[in-house]
């Protein structure tokens, strides 16, 4: 409990942490709203069969995401710029209970911005589509409610992943460049991959498949609930990775 206590204090106390966090609220529906307005007036002249006004409420997670990752990854790489972490591991040399804990507070803080961005960019969204005369969403709709909290839970996923390539690489760039890379590059490069690779890429790779849980009319080849499934497992593995490079790696 002690520990906990100490990481919740350092973490709320660095000011980065809730500028990272109003940043990531503000980024996503700002992005979501981009994104609606750019569709629009295609939609307004022939609406897509697939067209999912819950979905494209989230788009705008496709980029929240990395300052979520960047906030989960700062929790530890901070400590290792300042040296921070020789104190921490003094005081709790127990690696994997100081890596639990600050897996912990960073899903707290993670959950807390992530309800947060959901909640406002589903709204926002919504409301854009309304004054557009455009078809809407609610919570009573079939599959909304599920995708509103597959977007949440993708999201802390995604602060789990930060921290663990933070604690792998002890550096925020060297973090953030893997955090880009799985998020962004490699789903981008998917579509030219040749034969089965390109296939694996654009349909099971981690970040592609949790992105597919928030969605309601995508059909895709597996349920919502499985893909965030897989990043899930993926998340599991990158922080067991983590927890070994911290427990045979000096400070």
């Amino acid at each position: 409990m002690n520990l906990l206590a100490s990481e919740w204090i350092k973490t709320r106390s660095v000011r980065s942490t809730w500028i990272i966090a109003a940043a990531a609220i503000v980024v996503t529906v700002m992005v979501s709203l981009l994104g609606i307005s750019g569709l629009m007036a295609d939609w307004q002249t022939e609406l897509p069969a697939d067209f999912d006004p819950t979905g494209n409420s989230f788009k705008g997670i496709l980029i929240g995401q990395i300052l979520i990752a960047t906030l989960g990854a700062q929790a530890i790489t901070s400590e290792y710029a300042t040296g921070q972490i020789i104190t921490s591991l003094t005081i709790a040399p127990q690696r994997r209970a100081l890596l639990a804990t600050k897996l912990t507070i960073t899903a707290f803080v993670a959950f807390a911005t992530a309800l947060v961005t959901v909640a406002c960019s589903f709204g926002a969204s919504q409301a854009a589509l309304a004054v557009a005369g455009l078809p809407t969403a609610s919570l009573a709709d079939p599959g909304t409610v599920r995708a509103a909290l597959c977007a949440i839970a993708y999201l802390v996923l995604t602060a789990a992943l930060g921290l663990a390539f933070g604690t792998i690489t002890r550096s925020s760039s060297g973090a953030l460049a893997i955090i880009v890379t799985i998020a962004l590059l490699v789903p981008a490069l998917a579509p030219g991959m040749p034969g089965i690779l390109g296939d694996i890429a654009g349909t099971y790779w981690p970040t592609t498949a949790g992105q597919t849980s928030y969605t309601v009319t995508e059909a895709g080849p597996y349920p919502p609930l499985a893909g965030l499934a897989i990043l899930a497992v993926f998340t599991f593995l990158m922080a067991l990775a983590a927890h070994l490079t911290l427990k045979m790696r000096d400070a």
